[in-house]
């Protein structure tokens, strides 16, 4: 660097040196030098490569540069150095670059210590080699042992001095531990007496004010461009070009002159011709709301979702239509349509009024005019349109749509109808217009000009009185030979003046002449009709279709399971006369079946009269006497009727014609026990033991005596009862059941006992054995007999059911799910198993297990009673009772949900919602249950009536879940 440093100074002095030296030694002028290469033209060595060894300006001493090129390539901090044996420290470049900048090591005898030596390594620029390496092992290894020794002992050392600190400076959440658990003491009154936190903010922030926007008076503008002049004129002399204001002459504001009149005349009239604008809509009617027209400029926006690129394609494509066929209509209707999506109505208008011109025979493109363009101009152009088209229908209605006042429709149909007297449409648009009477005289003319219309001819009967509407329909009759509707009103119309025997004649009669014209009978059409006439109220006429066509098309083998559906369909459909007389029909062709009859019997159990019910089950009993379920039927109706004697005489001669049934001994016990007429059921019920024994009579005489309060008694006929039927477990059940009510709790047990060795799968035994050895105390022989029983009874829910519940019960809830757990993979497809699942979970995650149960069991009433349930704890009220409804229309017979819902509406419906489920429960009669059978079979509530287990069951329900 140094050579290149003196370099310049050298030459600045020799060229410095010229005016010097001439100074010192004389005046002698400063001379040019003469070059030997001036005068050439070019330098010899340009162009050709350098000489070997050359290096450029070492001739002039410019040898200390380097450049990138001298020195090699850039290196990385992370490469390796060259060094293979380097020490750990020093394996990469960035590691050597570091160490050079680090001061060099001081091995002064200031820096040593007697016990550590120097500070640093003494050897640390040496190299580090494999021995180094494993030396440093060894002694890591070492230091690691000793850790080891030491570290019990330094961990309990820093336990204590984090105790000791924790005792110095506490956890804020242990400071107040003692005042948490007195939270524990705090009554209700207290806690809510509490006061809230208020707001620590201060008023601004707490009611914040809005920014206000008020519209500013023109003479604002006014004051201030007075006020302010001086600072809007420019001084010409400033700047080359001066400066032009956006206002025109007469409204600089330099002038201090604003005509603020002609500015609010501007923008009224912007204002209006928008409004114009907008008001111009197709229909002829304005679109603007007086008190919001602000609002409603927004339907001056473009509606269209296409891109403009797109609009511009299909209306060029449209102009090439056009002038290529200017006389298909189509083209001038879409045209006119793109422009009118586009926003552009004028020019839409303007192209459809062109394409009259070219297509002035196209209904459509008239049509499409007329709805183009507003009021008084449609009708113009609808004028026009008829000059054209003097025979098209559809131009007429237009132009009658398009007048306002009635008289005027009147007056346009009527011209319309000189014109094309043969259009159905246009007579039956004229009648509607028209008064009764005037009605009937244009009716009369429209069947002769339209005689084929079967609505004419309909509405024209309608209006007839009963003599001249029979003529109108026997001409209807000769004019449209083919048409069912004529005959099926002319069966109404005689029945709606009471001459139902011709009823049958006409459509016997109809049935005739349509086959004789070629027509096929459709029976499903004509049942449809024949639902029409019931829904109008014309029975008469519903039954005689009924009874023409339900046995047209049919098989003979198909007939029964066919007529069955079809009524189904008609009840469906809210056709009951239609179903009666299909029932009829069905009894007559098949009077010895005995389902037949049972179909119809429920049919009018549920939608006729009791006095229906009781005259086609007589007639049931009558052509099918070993029936024993219809005699019962009958017997019942009039026990429900509280005509006892009448029931009496029924079962008396069910009796004669069946002997020696169990059901109806068991009717006539049940009806005399349910009229207090005890005696007269214990002689039933013992001729019934001694002509037709069977364990069910054995069973309720134990009944009758027990809830009669005989317990003796009743002990004596279960003994002998179990003598003839020891493998009858209900027996058993009631025996271990008398003993425990009589506090006899051992021989409850031997009886259940030896019940359950003679009937070992009797589910009710083992859960009744169960459920005496807990409540005696004995919780573990109690599980032990539910093992035992799910061993005899592999898959038994209920068994399952009552295990889980034990463990419940027993506060063992880890115990209970475990067991629930086993019981579903054993039950995958238990209903009562999931939905004891549903409530065994923690509440957030019961939801996840409905969802599972109803995946399980989509159909099970306990499942859908189990999410009803769980709705109804979530004060989902609609959901819940959605879901009741759901559970009760698919099993009617589980009380349990029929308890459960009257318990809902009693806590969230209304009075008519709670008579509502309780009607419902009693025609349905439910049986089963949990809940149910423990009030209804309570020896109590023997002779408690539906409605009343309703009550009880559902007093006696909490809203645990």
């Amino acid at each position: 660097m140094a050579a290149v440093k003196q370099g310049p100074k050298i030459v600045s002095k020799s060229s410095a040196g010229g005016p010097g030296a001439a100074g010192v030694g004389g005046s002698l002028p400063a001379l040019p030098i003469a070059s030997p290469l001036m005068g050439k033209k070019k330098k010899p060595f340009l162009g050709m490569p350098a000489p070997l060894g050359y290096v450029p300006g070492l001739g002039r001493g410019a040898t200390g540069f380097t450049t990138r090129s001298d020195i090699g390539p850039a290196r990385d901090a992370n490469d390796p150095v060259d060094d293979r044996h380097a020490p750990p420290g020093k394996r990469t470049v960035g590691d050597q670059m570091k160490k050079n900048e680090d001061e060099e090591e001081d091995l002064n005898d200031t820096n040593y210590d007697e016990f550590n030596g120097y500070a640093g390594s003494l050897f640390s620029s040496g190299p580090y080699e494999k021995d180094d390496e494993e030396a440093d092992a060894i002694y890591a290894a070492l230091d690691k042992r000793m850790d080891e020794r030491r570290k019990e002992r330094r961990e309990l050392r820093e336990k204590e001095e984090i105790e000791k600190y924790r005792m110095e400076r506490p956890k804020i959440q242990q400071q107040f531990s003692d005042l948490k658990r007195k939270l524990a003491e705090v009554s209700e009154e207290e806690w809510l007496s509490i006061p809230e936190v208020g707001d620590a903010r201060n008023k601004r922030q707490r009611n914040p004010r809005y920014e206000k926007l008020t519209p500013v008076p023109d003479s604002f503008f006014s004051k201030h461009l007075k006020t302010g002049e001086n600072h809007t004129s420019v001084d010409p002399l400033q700047g080359l070009g001066g400066l032009s204001t956006p206002y025109p002459g007469s409204m600089t504001p330099g002038t201090g002159e604003l005509d603020m009149r002609k500015i609010g005349q501007a923008r009224n009239t912007l204002m209006d011709m928008r409004l114009s604008q907008v008001s111009d809509s197709v229909s002829g009617q304005t679109v603007v709301d007086p008190k919001g027209y602000l609002t409603d400029l927004n339907s001056m926006i473009p509606t269209h979702g296409g891109d403009i690129s797109d609009i511009k394609k299909a209306r060029l494509l449209l102009k090439s239509v056009r002038e290529t066929n200017p006389h298909h209509p189509p083209a001038w209707i879409a045209s006119a349509r793109l422009e009118e999506v586009t926003g552009k109505l004028q020019v839409a208008r303007n192209l459809i009024m062109k394409g009259t011109e070219m297509c002035p025979k196209s209904e459509d493109v008239w049509l499409e005019a007329a709805r183009l363009q507003p009021g008084d101009t449609a009708k113009a152009v609808v004028a026009q349109a008829v000059r054209h088209l003097p025979q098209s229908v559809r131009i007429y209605i237009r132009a009658a749509e398009l007048e306002t006042d009635i008289r005027a429709k009147k007056r346009v149909l009527r011209k319309a109808l000189e014109n094309v007297s043969k259009s159905v449409r246009l007579w039956k648009t004229a009648v509607e217009l028209e008064e009764p009477e005037d009605a009937r005289i244009m009716l009369s003319r429209a069947v002769e000009c339209c005689p084929t219309s079967v609505e004419l001819w309909l509405a024209l009967a309608r209006l007839e009185t009963y003599e001249n509407a029979r003529r109108v329909l026997n001409k209807a009759r000769e004019n449209i030979p083919t048409d069912r509707h004529i005959w099926i009103t002319a069966a109404k119309l005689e029945e709606a003046n009471l001459n139902t025997q011709m009823v049958d004649k006409i459509i016997d009669r109809a049935i005739t002449s349509l086959r004789a014209n070629g027509v096929e009978i459709n029976r499903e059409q004509w049942i449809q009709d024949a639902e029409e006439c019931d829904k109008a109220g014309s029975v008469a006429t519903c039954q005689a279709v009924i009874r023409a066509v339900i046995g047209i098309g049919i098989e003979e083998e198909d007939r029964k399971h066919t007529w069955m559906e079809d009524s189904d369909s008609c009840v469906s459909h809210g056709a009951l006369e239609c179903a009666r007389a299909i029932y009829a029909h069905a009894l007559q062709v098949f009077p010895s079946k005995k389902s037949v009859w049972l179909r119809a019997a429920y049919f009018e159990k549920n939608n006729g009269t009791r006095e229906s019910l009781e005259a086609l089950l007589q007639r049931a009993v009558a052509h099918c006497p070993k029936a024993e379920v219809l005699w019962l039927m009958g017997a019942k109706s009039k026990w429900l009727a509280e005509d006892v004697p009448a029931a009496r005489s029924i079962l008396a001669l069910a009796f004669q014609a069946n002997p020696n049934s169990e059901e109806i001994w068991l009717a006539a016990v049940k009806l005399e026990s349910e009229n207090n007429e005890y005696e007269r059921a214990r002689r039933l019920l013992a001729k019934a033991r001694s002509s037709a024994p069977t364990a069910r009579v054995f069973m309720k005489s134990v009944k009758l005596e027990w809830v009669l309060g005989n317990i003796e008694a009743a002990q004596e006929l279960c003994t002998e009862a179990l003598k003839h039927y020891e493998d009858f477990p209900k027996l058993w059940m009631m025996r271990g059941q008398i003993e425990e009510q009589c506090e006899n709790m051992d021989k409850a047990r031997e009886a259940y006992n030896q019940g359950l060795k003679k009937c070992p799968h009797s589910s009710g035994l083992w859960l009744l054995l169960s459920r005496l050895e807990e409540r005696v105390g004995q919780l573990t022989r109690a599980r032990a007999i539910l093992e035992k029983a799910r061993l005899k009874n592999p898959q038994s829910p209920e068994l399952w059911l009552e295990s889980v519940r034990l463990e419940f019960r027993a506060g063992l809830k880890n115990i209970s799910n475990t067991l629930m757990a086993k019981a579903l993979q054993e039950c995958p497809n238990s209903g009562i198993l999931w939905a004891e699942a549903v409530f065994l979970e923690a509440r957030p995650q019961r939801k996840t297990k409905s969802v599972d149960a109803l995946k399980k069991c989509e159909h099970d009433p306990h499942v859908l009673l189990a999410v009803a349930k769980l709705f109804w704890s979530e004060r989902k009220i609609n959901k819940a009772r959605e879901w009741f409804l759901r559970t009760v229309k698919i099993e009617p017979d589980l009380g349990d949900a029929w308890a459960l819902f009257y318990k809902f509406e009693q806590q969230h419906g209304t009075e008519e919602q709670q008579e509502e489920v309780r009607k419902r429960c009693e025609n349905a009669e439910p049986r089963h249950g949990e809940l149910w059978c423990a009030e209804s079979k309570h020896v109590l509530n023997w002779q408690k009536k539906t409605g009343e287990i309703l009550a009880g069951v559902a007093g006696k329900i909490k809203n645990t879940f």
